[in-house]
Parts: structure tokens; sequence; C-alpha cells
């Protein structure tokens, strides 16, 4: 089912199985292959990545697994975090829609809903000295799946009570990112955050955070233009990087 969109998913490779379409869109890049807005689908990825080389696994078909190949050449190395808000957001949308409404972003790359993982993105850019390149999107989203090795993952199937049409979905998902990255591309950077904020897990709520070998009770006040979540600690605004602060759920 082709979406219904200018360029996001007009050119499509579909592997039914492979270790990593975001591997794969790297090599489509490489042999100069791709087009903007195409995409690599599967339905089942056996090395998946996640953010800093955590891995992704899901069961094979039941879930939105794909990569999108996208050149943001208006965004400044700097404000690559913006890219990863406009995804986030065009994922939430597409789960709003299938009544999820009270889904939320997790900082920095991953979608909740009542503390369970939903999904998660890893977008991997090539930078030139001053603006974006390239950026692969990688977006893993769990559909169908009822059952997990963990305790805290979820799926759309297991909230709504009743299985879902992947192919349906994507299409959806794909008409919604072309719509997010049309505004993050004509400038609508301050609707953007505005709407992530609002839509961040545990946003100016006090919890409790690891930090380092400590354990700290602190408040998510935002996300800096570097994308460092900004934690308020004892009434002082501290700012960390991936993997420098983890959340405790």
């Amino acid at each position: 089912m082709l979406p219904n969109t200018l360029f996001m998913g007009q050119q499509l490779f579909f592997l039914p199985v492979c270790e990593s379409t975001n591997s794969e869109a790297q090599q489509l890049l490489i042999k100069n292959k791709a087009t903007e807005g195409c995409v690599v689908l599967t339905d089942e990825q056996t090395r998946g990545r996640g953010q800093r080389g955590n891995s992704w696994e899901a069961a094979p078909g039941k879930n939105i697994t794909l990569s999108v190949i996208l050149s943001p050449v208006f965004l400044a190395v700097r404000h690559q975090f913006y890219l990863n808000m406009a995804v986030s957001l065009a994922v939430l949308d597409l789960l709003r829609e299938q009544g999820l409404e009270q889904a939320q972003v997790k900082w920095p790359n991953d979608l909740y809903f009542e503390d369970k993982k939903l999904g998660g993105i890893l977008i991997e850019n090539t930078v030139t000295s001053h603006s974006l390149q390239h950026s692969i999107v990688g977006i893993g989203l769990n559909v169908n799946q009822l059952h997990f090795g963990i305790g805290t993952a979820t799926s759309l199937a297991a909230v709504v009570g009743t299985q879902l049409d992947v192919k349906r979905l994507v299409a959806r998902l794909l008409e919604l990112l072309e719509k997010r990255y049309l505004e993050l591309r004509s400038g609508k950077v301050d609707k953007l955050k505005y709407e992530y904020l609002r839509a961040l897990y545990r946003y100016q709520e006090p919890h409790d955070y690891q930090v380092g070998q400590e354990k700290v009770r602190g408040c998510i006040m935002g996300v800096d233009e570097d994308g460092r979540l900004a934690l308020e600690v004892a009434g002082e605004l501290h700012y960390f990087a991936f993997k420098e602060v983890a959340y405790i759920i």
C-alpha cells in the first residue's frame, strides 16, 4: 500500500529478512541508489540496532521495522536533534490516531505508553562541516506482538485489544512523517519544540534518575538545542547527553 505522499516512501525497498534496515539504507546511499524519502522495509530484522549499540528485537511480521533516507541539508549540525523531534512527533501522531492519546516521547528516542515501551527511533547522520548531509531514520514500532522477553514493553494491539493492519499503518506513518518533516524544513521549529515538550515523558514531574553511581531526584525541564536533557536537581539545572543519565522506572 503506497502512501499518499510527495516523496516519502515513493521509492520503497522491501526485504523479507535483513540484518538491519539502517545498514541496508546506508548501502543504498553508498551506491547512490536512493532518492530522498526512500524507505527500506522488512518483516524480520535479525540485528536491529538501538541507540548507542543497544539491540532492538521484534517478532517477525508483527511490527513496523523500517528506515527512511532523508537529506536535511537545511539543518545545522548542532540542530540535528530537531529532526529527532519531528520524527518522534510523527510516530506519536500515528499512535494517537489509533486511540493511544496518552502515548509520550521518552527522551531521547523512545515511544512510551503508561511506563512501557512501544517503539524506538535511531537516527544516523552524515554531516559536513556546517550542516547535515544525509540522515537514515530507523523506526521500530510494536504493533501486533503480544509477548515480550521483558516486562517493560507493550504494543498497539496489547493496548487497543485487537490486531491491526501493519501495511496500512506503514503507509499512514510515512504520510505523517512527511508532514512533520516538511514542517521542520519550512522552519516551524518553535511549533515542533512546543509539541515535543508537551509530549515529553515525565516532563516537569519529580522522579528518580541514575547519574553515574548516584541516584538523584530530579525534574525534566526540557531539551536544549544540542539535544541534551535539562534536569533540575536540588534547584540547579544540569544538562545530560545520551547515556549520561538513566531513567529509573
